[in-house]
């Protein structure tokens, strides 16, 4: 057992809590402009705690938008080499208004730490550096090589990553990636995240007149956009069943195995809990046939994410619209391509569009599904690691959203990686009064100072030639 490890945590857990409030006071807004400065000295107060952690170089990269962190500690290159993900910067905080205390001035109530970016993802990043520290101060080094990165886009789609990886190339070669940004299944049942649902986009602009038009003169003799828009978009979907119509949507989807829905049947999901967490819904809708974990798990999706049109201001302004327009957001699942699920949809919309009207659809950026195998080597070092500390063996989880970073690493390192994170599913993160419970902190940082050794005994004897999955 690793005391030594574990009493230094114990010993200096009053000191990284109070190092990660201050990191924790930088408005690290990616999405504003404004904050550029305040991203940029985020990125500065991460590189100085990197250092005072121990690691042998650290750096700020540049990039075309807000720079990331990188650090190394190369112990042996014989031994395994760990690539760290996380991001410093955080979400908007709006509506301010419904922060019990203000965002960016840090505040421990009832054994929770309140802030934003208190587990999304600051304190998870943070975690990795003590757990480092921990070790280099009763150690003098890690079991491991471990390279850093951490970006300061991913609250704004991780824009520049996959460039600033494939710049970085080499420096950033690794046997496993490990990311901190994720929760468990909930607080008594510990859990590794391993498979993430890829993402397309779609966008849709339908046009009718050149001009809004009188809707007692005009009206029920021309085509209204956002009447066509509004059945365009319910096309998309059977209201009975809630599959998706559009064609060929599932054709290359993997179905989860029969031991895998058992295992997500057995989880203690509370729905009632759920809906609550979800905003106070009264009823959980989806696909026909499938539990609530399994669509939000392993199931695709089609979601409206926005939709616009005709006039919005007080009071009425009888009209029909000139134009009409929605974003459209698919998860997708292994085998699914968003280059792929995005035309499918764009097909089908542009079918769909009914006679006096046009349609202009524009298929964005995505990002393909990912999933590590559960008998990966470093799930199994990482499941020993978080079950030493939680006193039960974590289960095995998809997760519902996408991390782009995860993708890349796949695609463009050939890396896999394995998703330790220990926030709870009541964070509220992206939303107001996000926090961060002390004891899973602290918790945190005693798993990761654990995983290290258990990814050298996994790991030692197995390592990847770079140049092989390339």
């Amino acid at each position: 057992m690793p005391l030594d490890l574990d009493a230094y945590c114990a010993a200096n857990q009053p000191r990284f809590l109070a190092e990660l409030v201050e990191l924790l006071r930088i408005p690290s807004i990616s999405a504003d402009p404004a904050y550029a400065a305040d991203v940029r000295r985020n990125a500065g107060h991460v590189a100085g705690a990197a250092r005072a952690a121990g690691f042998s170089v650290v750096e700020i990269v540049e990039t075309e938008g807000h720079p990331a962190v990188y650090a190394e500690a190369i112990t042996d290159p014989a031994l395994p080499t760990v690539l760290v993900y996380g991001h410093h910067d955080v979400q908007p905080v709006d509506p301010l208004d419904e922060w019990v205390s203000p965002p960016f001035e840090p505040q421990v109530r009832d054994g929770r730490l309140y802030a934003r970016g208190a587990v999304d993802d600051k304190g998870q990043v943070f975690m990795h550096l003590k757990a480092v520290e921990a070790h280099m101060r009763t150690r003098g080094r890690l079991p491991v090589n471990l390279r850093l990165l951490v970006e300061g886009e991913e609250e704004i789609g991780s824009v520049h990553f996959e460039q600033l990886v494939e710049t970085m190339g080499e420096r950033l070669s690794a046997d496993v990636a490990v990311i901190s940004d994720t929760g468990i299944f909930a607080r008594d049942v510990p859990s590794l995240t391993v498979g993430l649902r890829g993402l397309a986009g779609v966008e849709v602009e339908v046009r009718g007149p050149s001009l809004d038009l009188h809707s007692g003169v005009f009206g029920g003799a021309v085509q209204n956009p956002v009447d066509a828009l509004a059945r365009m978009l319910a096309s998309l979907r059977d209201p009975v069943t809630g599959r998706v119509t559009v064609a060929g949507f599932y054709d290359d989807v993997v179905e989860p195995t029969e031991a895998e829905r058992a295992a997500y049947r057995s989880l203690p999901f509370d729905e009632s809990a759920f809906r609550k967490v979800a905003g106070g819904i009264g009823a959980t809708v989806g696909e026909e046939g499938w539990s609530v974990l399994e669509r939000r798990w392993v199931r695709p999706t089609l979601e409206i994410n926005g939709i616009w049109g005709g006039y919005q201001g007080p009071g009425a302004k009888t009209i029909i619209p000139a134009h009409a327009g929605a974003k459209i957001s698919c998860r997708l699942v292994p085998n699914q391509r968003p280059d792929v699920i995005g035309r499918l949809v764009a097909e089908a919309l542009r079918a769909a569009t009914p006679p006096g009207v046009t349609c202009e659809v524009e298929v964005r950026h995505g990002g393909n599904p990912v999933i590590t195998p559960a008998d990966h080597p470093a799930v199994r070092a990482a499941s020993r690691a978080m079950g030493s500390v939680f006193g039960r063996e974590p289960v095995i989880i998809r997760e519902g959203g996408s991390i782009p970073p995860v993708e890349v690493f796949q695609r463009v390192l050939g890396i896999q990686s394995v998703l330790v994170g220990v926030g709870l599913p009541d964070d509220c993160i992206h939303a107001p009064n996000e926090k961060f419970d002390l004891d899973h902190y602290a918790m945190g940082i005693r798993i990761l100072a654990r995983l290290w050794d258990e990814v050298a005994a996994e790991m030692g004897d197995q390592r990847r030639v770079p140049s092989a999955d390339k």
